[in-house]
């Protein structure tokens, strides 16, 4: 069957592949459009084992809530390069895996990528991926997510700064879910994403950590000459308000709060409680930062231009 631009122009439009990709995957289904749409997948696999062995540190860390509040998530989805990360479509298929973790019951990466695609079931989510991969033309990976449910109580709020370099989620436990509240979630995400805590509240630190820290400055203080002729009870008081001093910075409660630093960000969240005549709790926070702790590409345009002209 000749092969014409009419069914090039289809054959993209459903594929996302390049025109002579698709003019030749035409040309070997003889104009079976179904075929020639499977030989773009079998390609695009092939293309997308290529790609795997690339450095994958750019992306977009989003978060997204259900329609109904239940469900909340966050996931980390990485890219080669900054410029994907602002792809629309890239955008939108990281949405898409949003919501597939929202209705999934998989606790791991390995046990998603097994699920059947919510947009088209009869794909898993790791052949969805493999053809983004072949689609964008980058190495794509699905790093990690994050899955939050209402137990009764909970209500979610998230923010995502610097367009999904950093990605919030929020989960407090109230009964007056007034916009006063959502804003005061927004207000606390804005303080995690700035100030980075680890925990809620003292009673997450474990007894293993406290040793673990004590020890350290311990350690540090025995090493400063300056402390050489300082009694043990001195030097005892010393790493317990040194210890004090981390912690606060660590909880995200006892932390100072940003937009107004006579606070708290546990005084002002029971500020906000006592004018809504209600009760909140912090329960849960989740941050991601993309691509924090994977290895950054380095790139040398001038190298690779020099290259290419060679």
């Amino acid at each position: 069957m000749a092969v014409t631009a009419a069914m090039i122009k289809e054959l993209r439009g459903l594929s996302g592949a390049g025109m002579s990709a698709c003019k030749n995957a035409l040309v070997e289904a003889d104009g079976d459009m179904d075929a020639a749409f499977d030989i773009l997948r079998k390609n695009g696999a092939a293309t997308a084992e290529k790609k795997a062995g690339r450095i994958a540190a750019e992306g977009l860390s989003l978060p997204y809530i259900s329609e109904d509040g239940k469900t909340a998530v966050v996931v980390e989805v990485n890219s080669e390069t900054d410029f994907v990360a602002k792809n629309v479509k890239f955008q939108d298929y990281v949405l898409a895996v949003a919501k597939q973790i929202a209705g999934s019951s998989a606790s791991n990466v390995e046990e998603l990528l097994a699920d059947k695609w919510n947009d088209d079931p009869s794909k898993t989510v790791k052949e969805a991926h493999v053809d983004m991969v072949s689609t964008i033309g980058e190495n794509l990976t699905i790093r990690r997510f994050e899955k939050l449910v209402d137990e009764g109580s909970s209500l979610f709020v998230s923010y995502i700064h610097a367009g999904g370099k950093v990605a919030v989620l929020l989960e407090m436990t109230t009964d007056v879910k007034t916009d006063a509240v959502v804003e005061a979630g927004k207000n606390v995400c804005m303080q995690i994403a700035a100030m980075s805590p680890r925990f809620v509240d003292r009673s997450e630190i474990s007894d293993e950590f406290i040793a673990k820290e004590k020890t350290i400055l311990i350690d540090q203080a025995k090493n400063d000459p300056k402390n050489a002729s300082k009694p043990e009870n001195i030097i005892e008081k010393m790493i317990t308000g040194r210890l004090n001093k981390e912690f606060k910075e660590m909880c995200l409660v006892d932390q100072e709060y940003v937009k107004d630093d006579s606070l708290t960000v546990g005084k002002y969240i029971q500020s906000v409680a006592k004018a809504e005549n209600g009760n909140i709790a912090l329960k849960k926070f989740v941050r991601f930062e993309t691509g924090q702790g994977l290895e950054k590409k380095n790139e040398d345009f001038a190298a690779e231009v020099a290259k290419a002209m060679a």
